[in-house]
């Protein structure tokens, strides 16, 4: 039954709409195909072409795959993260629809190595803050964040419960962002980070390094390598006119 808002709608955006709900429940799975053009346009009371409209502009989106002769599917679409923000991964997930989790191995303290000091302004063997957590988005992992902190910014780091509030939630909450800093590299995974996102040694990775300063402080460095084939970086820039 149409509510006057739905009602409201042009018969292409109500289309849309049903397909979009369809494959947040999971009524069209990833990879399944939705009902034929025919179907929908019975089912809706509407021609052919505005069903193909609809199913045009979600394809141009990359939520559809059509194939001429087989009909239309749901894309397997890679999880997304802006490369330019610090986002919360566990927000992320949710706004996805879907559920997070995730697997805490350590929170620990010890000697900064050459290239953590080096990374944070840190003497070598100066004492740092380490953590090693997987992120799940549903039961698959997509991340895998290795951070060290300078403990003089976050002294209560190795308190915190990190499979309730992600590290990024808790740094955005106790040592306001001011500064990143990202570098972005496609990288083959070890084998104990093969064992921990589930991929095979020969699957290529993107692994990004980021630093953080809160005003002039330099409050953490953070090692996020995630899996290629499920994830993707994306950027958008204005270009001023002149």
């Amino acid at each position: 039954m149409n509510t006057p808002k739905t009602a409201s709608k042009p018969h292409y955006l109500r289309i849309r709409d049903y397909i979009l709900d369809g494959i947040k429940n999971r009524s069209f799975a990833p990879g399944a195909k939705i009902p034929p053009e025919v179907e929908l346009a019975r089912q809706f009371g509407v021609s052919r072409m505005t069903v193909n409209k609809a199913i045009r502009d979600l394809a141009e989106a990359g939520v559809l795959l059509r194939y001429a002769g087989d009909g239309t599917y749901v894309a397997e679409r890679k999880a997304e993260s802006p490369l330019l923000d610090v986002n919360n991964i566990a927000e992320e997930i949710a706004t996805r629809g879907h559920h997070y989790s995730a697997e805490v191995h350590y929170v620990r303290q010890e000697a900064a190595s050459e290239e953590v000091a080096l990374r944070l302004g840190l003497a070598v063997a100066a004492p740092v803050f380490h953590s090693l957590i997987v992120h799940f988005e549903d039961s698959s992992p997509i991340q895998i964040e290795e951070r060290y902190v300078n403990p003089q910014w976050a002294p209560d780091y190795l308190l915190q419960d990190f499979s309730r509030e992600t590290p990024n939630a808790y740094l955005m909450r106790t040592c306001p962002l001011s500064d990143v800093e990202h570098t972005v590299e496609a990288v083959l995974p070890l084998a104990e980070e093969c064992r921990l996102l589930g991929v095979d040694a020969s699957d290529p990775c993107l692994r990004v390094l980021r630093r953080t300063w809160s005003g002039k402080h330099l409050v953490s460095f953070a090692r996020l390598l995630h899996p290629g084939a499920k994830y993707k970086l994306r950027s958008q820039t204005r270009v001023r006119k002149r």
